[in-house]
C-alpha cells in the first residue's frame, strides 16, 4: 500500500510504500490487553497502617478472683479494653478484633501488594503492528470521534522534524486538515466525581499523533499544542496509539520514521 507524501504547503509531493507492519489484522482485544499493562505500571501501590487497630492493650484476665478479670461478668471473650471504671466495677469495650468498633481490619489492602501485569514479548510486538494498522484505516478513526480530512491517510515530508516554532505547528496541522480535530482537543470538560478534588479537574482529548524518526526540534515546539503528541518510532507503544484501549488514533508519520521502521524492521 503506498501513501501520498505532504509537503509543506500541503500538497503531494509524491508517495512512499509502507512496511509491512501496517498490514497485520486489527486485534482489539490484544491492543487492550497491552494498554492495560503499560498503565498497570503506573498504578500506586495502598495500604493501611500494619499497627492500625492495635495500638491499644486489651490484656483482660480470665482467672477466677482475679482483680479487675472479667470472670463470672457474664461475657464473651471478646479483646477488651477499659472504658471506664467505678470502684472494683470495671466497663470494657471491645477492641482489636476485626468485629469490633476501631478494631482492625480482617483483611487490609498492603502496600506489598504488586499491582504491575505482564505480557508476551511477541503478543506485545502484535499488538503494536495492529494498533499501527487502525490508524490507516479512515473508518476507525472517524468513529473514535477524530475529524479528519478526507486525504487521510497520508505521510508527512520530514521537513516539519526541523519545525522550531509552536505557531507554525499548529498552522501547517490547520493547512493539512486538523482544524477541526485541534479545535476538538482544546476543549476541557470538567470531571465528574471526586477526581476534581485530587489535581485532576479537566479532561482532554487526544487529537493527532505524530511519530518521527528520532528525537528532534518538534518534540518541543508540539508540546505545548493542545491534544497533539510527537513520539520517536523506537518508543511507539499501544497506549500511544490507542489511548484508553480505544483503537484508531489519528497518526502521521513522517518519512523517515517509515524509513526507521522498515530498516530495524521495528515491532516484529
Amino acid at each position: 500500500m503506498e501513501l501520498t507524501i505532504i509537503g509543506k504547503d500541503g500538497k503531494a509531493a509524491g508517495k512512499h510504500k509502507l512496511p509491512s507492519q501496517f498490514q497485520e489484522e486489527v486485534r482489539s482485544d490484544l491492543i487492550k490487553r497491552a494498554v492495560q499493562v503499560i498503565e498497570s505500571h503506573d498504578r500506586q501501590p495502598y495500604g493501611s497502617d500494619p499497627m492500625a487497630g492495635l495500638k491499644q492493650s486489651t490484656w483482660v484476665s480470665r482467672r477466677r478472683r482475679k482483680y479487675r478479670g472479667s470472670y463470672g461478668q457474664g461475657i464473651s471473650r471478646v479483646p477488651r479494653k477499659i472504658m471506664s471504671r467505678r470502684g472494683t466495677r470495671i466497663n470494657w469495650v471491645g477492641a482489636e478484633a476485626p468485629g469490633t468498633v476501631g478494631g482492625r481490619r480482617a483483611h487490609p489492602p498492603k502496600a506489598s501488594k504488586v499491582w504491575d501485569k505482564k505480557i508476551n514479548t511477541q503478543e506485545r510486538k502484535k499488538a503494536i503492528r495492529s494498533a499501527i494498522a487502525a490508524t490507516i484505516d479512515p473508518s476507525i478513526v472517524k468513529g473514535r470521534g477524530h475529524k479528519i480530512p478526507d486525504t487521510y491517510p497520508f505521510i508527512l515530508d520530514d521537513f516539519i522534524e526541523t519545525e522550531k516554532k509552536t505557531r507554525e505547528v499548529i498552522k501547517l496541522l490547520e493547512t493539512i486538515g486538523f482544524a477541526d480535530d485541534l479545535g476538538r482537543a482544546s476543549e476541557r470538560r470538567i470531571r465528574a466525581g471526586k477526581g476534581t478534588m485530587r489535581n485532576r479537574r479537566y479532561k482532554e482529548s487526544k487529537s493527532v499523533l505524530l511519530v518521527v524518526a528520532d528525537t528532534c526540534d518538534l518534540s518541543k515546539s508540539a508540546a505545548n499544542v493542545p491534544g497533539v503528541e510527537v513520539v520517536p518510532v523506537k518508543k511507539l507503544n499501544a497506549m500511544l496509539l490507542a489511548p484508553g484501549s480505544d483503537i484508531g488514533r489519528a497518526t502521521l508519520f513522517t518519512k523517515k520514521a517509515l524509513m526507521t521502521m522498515e530498516k530495524e524492521d521495528l515491532f516484529n
